[in-house]
């Protein structure tokens, strides 16, 4: 299916969902329950606070319905009220961190991929190894360490392959901060990454 016909047939979908259809509501819920709460799993990490955050997310989603765009992409608006969400009761927990920025390119077609391979590493980058090995439990290990505003960039930009268009409406933000803040949170993979690969690699 195109992505014009998966456009087409969400837009649909919202219709519905937003006329009161309440088996639409249901097909969105199992559309993108795994999406977001994989998302939230990486980036919360605490099992209560998950499920807090994915059922209000929903819910706020169904209280939404009537006032709903339909001209606005379901995803986008998912995550951004889900990570939201997880950042206000991380904030209650006191789990706040600061974090430094860098710079990249200002080539605004450049992927995600392109951002990884531009991060300079002496062997291999975190990205070979989430490709080549089984080590995703190490890879969300690290990811769950790193300051807030990088773990959440990185998780959109990489795991959910937002746009940097995408993640400056999310986030409020310019694109240049979407792209020098990626490129620190990829710095700080990788950084993170070498400090746990020895152990990995015994």
């Amino acid at each position: 299916m195109t992505k014009s016909a998966n456009k087409r047939e969400e837009k649909e979908l919202l219709r519905r969902f937003c006329s009161g259809d309440e088996a639409a509501f249901r097909d969105i819920v199992q559309e993108y329950k795994d999406p977001l709460f994989n998302f939230l799993r990486r980036f919360v990490g605490n099992q209560d606070l998950i499920e807090d955050v994915f059922q209000d997310t929903f819910m706020q989603l169904y209280q939404s319905r009537e006032s709903f765009d339909l001209d606005r992409p379901l995803k986008p608006w998912l995550f951004t009220i889900a990570a939201n969400k997880a950042k206000d009761l991380l904030r209650k927990r006191k789990r706040n961190s600061s974090i430094s920025v860098g710079s990249i390119a200002d080539d605004s077609e450049s992927s995600i991929e392109d951002v990884f391979s531009s991060v300079s590493s002496e062997d291999t980058t975190p990205l070979d190894h989430y490709i080549t090995e089984e080590t995703e439990e190490r890879v969300r290990e690290v990811v769950e360490n790193m300051p807030e505003k990088l773990r959440e960039i990185l998780l959109l930009a990489y795991f959910e392959q937002f746009s940097y268009k995408q993640m400056a409406e999310m986030l409020s933000i310019p694109i240049g901060t979407v792209k020098s803040r990626l490129h620190s949170a990829v710095a700080r993979f990788a950084k993170d990454w070498k400090n746990v690969e020895p152990d990995f690699e015994r």
